[in-house]
């Protein structure tokens, strides 16, 4: 081989090694890394997000995603809000008290996975508890940041009871289930998929519990939902749309075989009561996210008359001066179509 070809053979290599190079810099780049938190620990109910990181659904979209257990929803909402977090999964009712007193840096939802709310109280029958009013006068237990705790004011104003009769116990979240076992409070707040099982967990039958489940008294609430801030929003939305898209993904697969969401929770935590996570998801499933609505509409987006007055009812029971508009707290442009949102 004459020098001239040697020369030009090594350009060649040289040249397909810096494509090489420059293609996996440029495939790095291409990744957009955030942090995204849940309202709560690795669970059955919040599985979808596991999934798609597990199997690969936010990495396809360009992704690159740190997820982060919370300590409730409000904690989430404060770490989006201050910038910590990019995004995460909160309330939406806890948006609007937020959003309401910070107009200039409103944090938004993009994606409904609650279409029906978890929250509710529950005491155990031998308290003697039958009806809300039944609770003037008694303890309530529950951690100041649980969401069904926070809107244990619009639950007393729809159904009548003196929050000045109602003594409320602080309670850190591993404390609440035994302290209404043994006695220390007469009722708690909680998520029914969390509160209920945890007290079966314990050893408390579920016939010996007094459900008050909020939408059963006319709060027709949404639940938990995705967030974004604003700044990366609008300077990632490609971003937040392959978050949106991949997280339905993992959820439509999910509703099939919830039993891979149940698995995906105790892939990232080793911890957990596979079973128990999975009876979890089922009524989360069946109560909360594959709701008729749902069904007919397909899964992330909202009504917003619905949403409006859900805010109304929030806003009237904590004192805020005024309830903010739908489009205050959710927007769908993130979302897919709908023909790609339709659960199985």
């Amino acid at each position: 081989m004459t020098i001239q070809l040697k020369l030009s053979a090594a350009l060649l290599g040289l040249g397909a090694s810096l494509g090489l190079a420059f293609g996996i810099a440029g495939e790095a780049a291409a990744q957009t890394k955030f942090k995204f938190t849940l309202d709560w620990a690795f669970q059955g109910p919040t599985a979808a997000f596991l999934l798609a990181e597990q199997k690969g659904y936010y990495k396809a979209e360009g992704l690159d995603v740190t997820l982060d257990a919370g300590q409730g929803s409000a904690g989430a909402l404060q770490r989006v809000a201050t910038g910590a977090y990019e995004m995460g999964f909160a309330d939406i009712n806890a948006l609007i008290e937020y959003n309401v007193k910070n107009a200039d840096k409103q944090v938004k939802a993009v994606m409904m996975a609650y279409d029906a709310p978890p929250f509710g109280a529950y005491a155990l029958k031998s308290s003697g508890i039958k009806t809300p009013k039944d609770m003037e006068g008694k303890k309530l237990g529950a951690p100041v940041f649980d969401a069904s705790f926070k809107l244990f004011p619009a639950f007393a104003a729809k159904t009548g009871i003196d929050l000045k009769k109602v003594t409320n116990i602080n309670l850190a979240p591993p404390l609440r289930e035994p302290s209404l076992k043994n006695g220390s409070v007469d009722f708690i707040t909680g998520h029914f998929f969390s509160s209920l099982l945890d007290l079966k967990k314990i050893g408390v039958d579920p016939n010996d519990v007094q459900v008050f489940f909020y939408s059963d008294f006319g709060m027709d609430f949404y639940g938990n939902a995705v967030i974004a801030s604003p700044s990366f929003m609008a300077a990632n939305p490609n971003a937040v749309k392959g978050f949106v898209k991949a997280t339905i993904k993992a959820w439509q697969e999910i509703a099939k075989d919830p039993k891979i969401g149940s698995a995906a929770a105790k892939t990232r935590d080793g911890l957990i009561d596979e079973a128990l996570e999975l009876e979890r998801l089922n009524l989360s499933l069946q109560r909360n996210v594959l709701t008729p609505w749902v069904k007919a509409n397909g899964f992330g987006d909202v009504d917003a008359g619905r949403l409006e007055r859900s805010a109304k009812a929030v806003a009237e029971a904590v004192g805020l001066e005024r309830a903010p508009k739908a489009d205050e707290l959710f927007t769908n442009a993130f979302l897919p179509p709908k023909a790609e949102r339709m659960m199985p």
